[in-house]
């Protein structure tokens, strides 16, 4: 079936839905636009289905929602006792997230899959601890994390609270892909209450389990109960679900100094203060920044709207706010964690710390350091999620860490996805501890680059939407791969690992690299730098990782220049 044929096709199947025809008879004539919607279905991967929100095939609508839960019911009837034990759906503040999360619930109990419900947004920390908490066999995330507002997105975890496995997420996909789309029925909620299929999830029934589990995570709880109170904090949900749960436990630690960006504060599905809800813009902080500033506050704390990713502006040595990188978070954090646990006698002789291959080197370093293994994973924190099971599951590791240089942490178990709570509480302690000690978290980040080196990252993302920007993506990747450099920026290429092959080159030797495959190159360079090329798997971007190292500040940031022009020149 042709685009047009699609497009003629779903104007029949949903002529009883007003909304979704007029927007269909909007862009009729439109080839463009009918094809960019229709040329392909929005895929479903291992982080589920993201998109702008619209009609057709390639798009987030509830068509799609209905499909995808009805393609994960039909998974779930091939687990025993699957369906019993029931999905746990959670939303954020995104335009239809609501909607989306009540559908899902609706095809699932008509699919005969128990459901639990969420009465109101909820973080993804909070999703995958209740899956692992209430024992159910998955769960579902209506969110876009910090796309732009005219994005939603549907993200699926498995029963050990991780969002789904390559192997899971393909058996999914091959039942919504056998599912047509007027195939979905939904269930009246009340209907499913009175058959005991759907149970709605109250303020009281999940949260509060989760907050004493969290506050378990502080390093040195008598340090935090002593210092907390000198601390101030402003604090940023970016509109989103955050808000409730950082606050709650920043306060029951004892840290009761922290002013809301006012502005921000509230549910907000066009996040209309923003450029992008995303913790990792500096624009995001504009407001913070003001109101730091006002209220003499030490550090700025900002989720994104489904508050997995937090994001970090700290005072410099001349008072003025930088933010961190995701990186320099996980850094700081990790060396904290590592370096209180030696103090106290704690820090087990089997502690490993987990991070994806595109985050920062330093964290290696840091780990030598103080005899803590580190795993690398690719891309994606369900990888993580997975080495947390495995040490678990062999008794060979005891996790202390794990991040992702997108903004992403966690020291916990007990939720298998990235934590903003979780990494909230950790600055805000690591904050209290290093005023006690009359620094910042800025002096802090210093000391770590003068013990172990200076280390500069940067992520150049390049958009190349639609149709032709897939193909141009793949383009730029099999050119890579035709012809790999031998130098980049004037430093020798001294290994290739390429994981869509699986295996690491160096001078014409081919090692595993022991990792699952995805469309990955990553360059080794002399010095310890390196280059990483990647499309991302979330939304239509490649992105360009740069990562330079030295002793020398200003020699690691110009070389750092230097490598990000070069590496760009390469995708042209």
């Amino acid at each position: 079936m042709d685009v047009q044929q699609s497009y003629a096709q779903w104007l029949k199947d949903f002529a009883s839905d007003p909304e979704t025809v007029a927007e269909l008879e909007s862009i009729r004539g439109n080839d463009a636009e009918i094809e960019d919607r229709f040329y392909t279905e929005l895929s479903f991967g291992t982080a589920g289905m993201r998109g702008v929100l619209g009609a057709g095939t390639n798009r987030m609508n509830r068509y799609n929602v209905r499909r995808a839960t009805k393609g994960l019911a039909a998974y779930l009837h091939t687990q025993p006792g699957a369906a019993e034990r029931g999905v746990v759906i959670a939303y954020d503040s995104r335009r239809c997230s609501d909607l989306f999360a009540r559908e899902t619930a609706q095809v699932l109990c008509q699919e005969g899959v128990k459901a639990y419900l969420f009465d109101a947004l909820r973080p993804v920390p909070i999703l995958s601890y209740a899956v692992r908490h209430l024992g159910a066999a998955a769960g579902v995330v209506i969110t876009a994390s910090h796309n732009p507002p005219q994005y939603n997105g549907y993200k699926v975890y498995g029963e050990d609270g991780a969002q789904l496995g390559p192997e899971a997420a393909a058996g999914v996909t091959s039942f919504i892909r056998a599912t047509p789309y007027t195939a979905c029925v939904l269930m009246d909620m009340e209907e499913a209450k009175a058959k005991g299929l759907l149970h709605i999830i109250g303020n009281k029934e999940v949260d509060d389990d989760y907050i004493a589990q969290v506050k378990t995570l502080c390093v040195n709880p008598e340090m935090l109960a002593r210092e907390g109170g000198s601390l101030s904090i402003v604090y940023t949900p970016l509109h989103g679900s955050g808000n409730v749960p950082v606050r709650r436990i920043l306060k029951e630690v004892g840290i009761t100094h922290v002013s809301v960006v006012k502005e921000q504060e509230l549910p907000d599905p066009n996040f209309s203060t923003l450029k992008v809800p995303n913790p990792e813009d500096p624009s995001a902080f504009t407001l913070a920044m003001k109101l730091a500033d006002e209220v003499g506050a030490d550090v700025i704390f900002g989720t994104d709207p489904d508050c997995d990713r937090l994001g970090v502006a700290v005072r410099d040595k001349e008072g003025k706010f930088q933010l961190l990188t995701g990186n320099q978070i996980g850094c700081v954090l990790l060396h904290y964690i590592l370096s209180s646990r030696k103090a106290q006698g704690t820090l087990p002789a089997n502690g490993a710390a987990v991070k994806s291959i595109v985050s920062t080197s330093l964290a290696n370093r840091i780990c030598e350091d103080y005899g803590v293994e580190m795993f690398e994973t690719l891309t994606g924190f369900k990888f993580i999620g997975e080495k947390i099971q495995q040490f678990q599951d062999t008794g060979s590791h005891t996790f202390l860490f794990g991040f992702e240089e997108s903004y992403g942490f966690l020291s916990s178990t007990f939720v298998r996805d990235k934590d903003g709570v979780n990494a909230s509480l950790l600055i805000a302690e690591l904050a209290a501890s290093c005023k006690a000690h009359g620094i910042t978290l800025y002096d802090r980040l210093q000391e770590i680059f003068a013990r172990y080196g200076t280390f500069v990252e940067k992520v150049v993302s390049t958009t190349l939407p639609g149709k032709d920007g897939v193909a141009r993506m793949q383009q730029i990747m099999k050119d890579l791969r035709a012809e790999a450099p031998k130098e980049i920026g004037g430093l020798k290429v001294t290994a290739v690992r390429d994981y869509l092959r699986g295996v690491r080159v160096e001078n014409g030797v081919e090692t595993p690299t022991g990792l699952p495959t995805s469309d990955v190159l990553y360059f080794e360079l002399e010095g310890g730098n390196w280059v990483c090329v990647r499309p991302s798997g979330t939304e239509p971007k490649i992105k360009l990782y740069v990562n330079t190292n030295h002793k020398c500040p200003e020699t690691a940031h110009a070389l750092n220049e230097t490598l990000c022009a070069a590496s760009q020149a390469l995708m042209q």
